[in-house]
């Protein structure tokens, strides 16, 4: 099953996809900036799954920005405003009043922006992943070296963005989050989108939001720190944190029916969550674990240059080895942390925070 893909158009002229499904109060999910493609999404079954749980209570519309998906591809303008229009024109095309919108990392920034800037338009923000800056989001160097290979190694960025930094396991749903993540935009909108977005801030819109918006986190997710979270939060005059158990960096691999229930209660209205700006749980660490330990020093030189998108000639050159010692030591790191490939290791590496 997939939704019927219907067609817009922006107030600057780009053709926009959407979709709604469901019946209710309306809940905007704004697509994982640069990788929107709904469709794509429906063919995942735990997607699937969810979305079909949230369309028994709610309107759930969606979209491709700009770039992506099945939305016009070939456009100038990638900025931050135009991604708006995207969404202004969507909202029209659907006959949506008043919505809830669910920002997902990157996209945060646009559902911050939106609902400062047309506060009769939104009655509410649920958001996950997000950050005030775009920076805050992508200043990990784990996230750092996986962008590094946007140029660099287009197959290996997107299985590592699919299995180390959104934790999609192996197997088909995995397998369709990469092939997602692969077709939805290119390597050239990718690098564009991702350098624009680290310069953006809404910090003064997100003064000026007037709606309760629910901030949420995963307890021992690694991608995004508390502290990012705890910033949004505070900033949002009528913020409120909820810390979800789990360590998924996706919003619904784990605990599935309560991260449903949370969206409908939102949606409907109801903030669920503690009180505005505190966390319901702590911080917490994780440790390179015992694959982690018995790599060598010279191996772990090794793998952090694998993760950056390094070849072994380029492995060699870097550590003044032979091209032959280099092999051997990739073979002994594939071995000792069950890797089948150069994408296998650079997800270790990131998970461990090794990159």
């Amino acid at each position: 099953m997939e939704p019927r893909i219907e067609y817009t158009e922006t107030s600057d002229g780009v053709r926009i996809a959407w979709t709604a499904t469901g019946s209710g109060p309306t809940l905007v999910a704004l697509p994982g900036v640069p990788f929107g493609d709904f469709a794509a999404e429906w063919r995942i079954p735990v997607l699937r799954r969810a979305y079909l749980g949230l369309t028994g209570t709610v309107r759930l519309v969606q979209f491709d920005t700009r770039g992506s998906g099945h939305s016009q591809r070939d456009v100038p303008d990638l900025s931050f405003d135009a991604t708006l229009r995207d969404l202004d024109a969507v909202l029209e095309a659907a006959g949506v009043d008043r919505c809830v919108l669910l920002g997902f990392y990157h996209s945060c920034l646009h559902a911050v922006a939106y609902a400062a800037r047309h506060p009769e338009r939104v009655r509410g923000l649920v958001l996950f992943g997000g950050s005030l800056r775009g920076w805050d989001a992508m200043r990990g160097p784990g996230t750092q070296a996986l962008l590094s290979l946007i140029d660099r190694d287009w197959d290996t960025f997107v299985e590592s963005i699919a299995h180390a930094w959104l934790g999609w396991p192996a197997g088909e749903d995995g397998r369709l989050a990469a092939d997602w993540f692969r077709n939805a935009t290119t390597p050239e909108v990718a690098r564009r989108v991702f350098r624009d977005a680290s310069a953006i801030d809404v910090t003064a819109d997100a003064a000026v939001v007037a709606v309760d918006a629910l901030v949420l986190h995963r307890r021992d997710a690694p991608v995004i720190p508390l502290d990012v979270s705890e910033a949004l939060t505070t900033a949002l005059p009528k913020g409120t944190l909820r810390v979800l158990d789990g360590a998924s960096a996706s919003l619904f691999f784990e605990r599935m029916e309560e991260t449903i229930g949370v969206l409908r209660d939102a949606t409907t209205g109801v903030v669920a969550g503690g009180r505005p700006g505190s966390p319901s749980g702590s911080r917490s660490t994780r440790s390179s674990g015992p694959a982690g330990d018995a790599l060598t020093q010279r191996e772990l030189e090794v793998l952090r240059l694998i993760a950056a998108g390094s070849s072994n000639g380029e492995i060699a050159a870097t550590l003044g080895l032979s091209i032959n010692t280099v092999e051997r030591h990739v073979g002994n790191i594939y071995r000792k942390i069950d890797a089948r490939g150069r994408a296998d290791a650079t997800a270790y590496a990131i998970r461990r925070g090794l990159a």
